[in-house]
């Protein structure tokens, strides 16, 4: 597998320009939601389980040797099917998280379980997001917890074989991923939990509603009936085999695409019952003057090559803001996008970045504490900056379809969750494969 922690030299990348309307039909890698997810709850199972077309990027290698470095057998050699057999989880262990906040947030309260310290740390910027209402909330369930440094990380967990459990109250405004954390390894606490979020609303709601869903999969018990509410028995978990989805996360860029270039883009393999918010994903591109429909042949976005404003609440679906951004860029009117202030806090302070790279490309977009107002006028070319975040990229790559001579600093952050997207998208644009 590698250093997954080695410093990659950055690979400068122009974004190719659209000449005609593209017309794809793409397979795209697992989602890396219900790939880190099906992990964790395959290492806690009474068996083993399998994982069908998961995603195979940095994140999830990560989740997978951190799991492994506590015991759990986790063969990855198959890109298409990986096993997972539970073990005894043991110290003393080490977890490079990277920059992932599914690796720093849901596997602290696994190493709870396991007998031993374990330690995590990870890429330099990872310090600074959010894990404090996390490591509080599972201190005061009974784990103890060391912060070594100034940030969130490095910290370490000494595991005692158990966790205690029972009800936890958590500010959860930041990130849905602190509830997601507890509610994953609840089923083997003593007591389980009862998490109760006080506080602003918990965003990114279908990423709690897919944790849910894959609890329930694996044989837990959970009452989410009450609003900020979640409940999950203690009781075993059982061994399965799971079908990841194409990561809907990781299309948003392809299918903007379509709506830029008046093309068509058909992502196949796609569910008809879907864990991923593909209903409000419909819904925004419709507005910006997409049509979706799904069939046999999977999920299709069909542009007219104009692209409208919107005004919109994103905070469901926080991780399509870059690309929407990019796409706001474009069209023929202004957009508004509100609810997301908690993405400051991902692999980079996204609104911030998302503004003074297009400002620097001649844009009109001003930073709002939750959001970004965008008013379209033409681009330039230029140097785009990815902070390292593959979110970015796919903004700058967006962009770059009707906008000659955007340079992305660095493309090889796009390895963090779909390393095939240069060539990918090369090939939907040039029309060769």
């Amino acid at each position: 597998m590698g250093n997954l922690t080695a410093t990659r030299p950055p690979q400068p990348w122009t974004a190719p320009t659209a000449s005609d309307p593209v017309a794809a039909t793409l397979r795209l890698p697992g989602s890396k939601s219900m790939t880190a997810r099906a992990l964790v709850l395959s290492a806690l199972a009474a068996g083993p389980s399998t994982l069908a077309r998961p995603l195979r990027a940095r994140d999830t290698e990560l989740m997978a040797a951190g799991l492994r470095a506590m015991g759990a057998h986790v063969s990855i050699s198959d890109d298409e099917r990986w096993l997972v057999r539970p073990h005894p989880l043991v110290g003393p262990a080490h977890v490079d998280v990277g920059l992932a906040g599914t690796v720093m947030r849901f596997v602290p309260p696994v190493a709870g379980l396991a007998d031993g310290p374990v330690t995590f740390d990870g890429d330099p910027y990872v310090r600074t997001r959010p894990l404090g209402p996390l490591v509080g909330a599972l201190r005061s369930l009974g784990v103890r917890i060391d912060v070594t440094g100034t940030g969130s990380l490095p910290l370490t967990v000494f595991g005692t074989g158990g966790v205690t459990g029972g009800e936890v109250v958590i500010d959860a405004s930041v990130s849905s991923q602190f509830v997601s954390a507890l509610l994953l390894a609840a089923p083997r606490f003593d007591r389980g939990v009862v998490v109760r979020h006080v506080g602003p609303p918990v965003p990114s709601a279908p990423h709690l509603r897919m944790t849910v869903r894959m609890l329930r999969a694996a044989g837990a018990a959970v009452d989410d009936s009450t609003p900020d509410v979640w409940t999950v028995e203690p009781g075993p978990l059982t061994g399965r085999g799971w079908e990841i989805e194409p990561d809907l996360s990781g299309a948003v860029p392809f299918f903007a695409a379509a709506l830029v270039t008046g093309g068509e883009v058909t992502l196949q393999g796609w569910p008809h019952s879907s864990a991923q918010p593909v209903e409000q994903l419909r819904s925004l591109l419709q507005q910006m003057g997409g049509e979706v429909t799904l069939s046999t042949n999977g999920l299709t976005v069909r542009g007219t090559g104009v692209v409208h404003g919107l005004t919109a609440d994103l905070s469901d679906v926080s991780e399509l803001t870059p690309a929407l951004t990019a796409l706001a860029m474009l069209a023929d009117s202004p957009s508004v996008f509100t609810g997301v202030g908690h993405i400051r806090g991902h692999e980079t302070d996204r609104l911030t970045a998302l503004t003074r790279e297009f400002t620097a490309l001649g844009a009109d977009v001003t930073e709002a504490p939750d959001g970004l107002e965008i008013r379209p006028r033409p681009l330039r070319g230029g140097v785009f900056r990815t902070y390292h975040d593959h979110r970015m990229a796919h903004a700058a790559a967006v962009a770059g379809l009707a906008v000659p001579g955007i340079e992305l600093d660095d493309v090889g952050c796009t390895s963090k969750t779909m390393p095939e997207f240069p060539a990918l998208w090369s090939a939907m644009v040039t029309g060769k494969s």
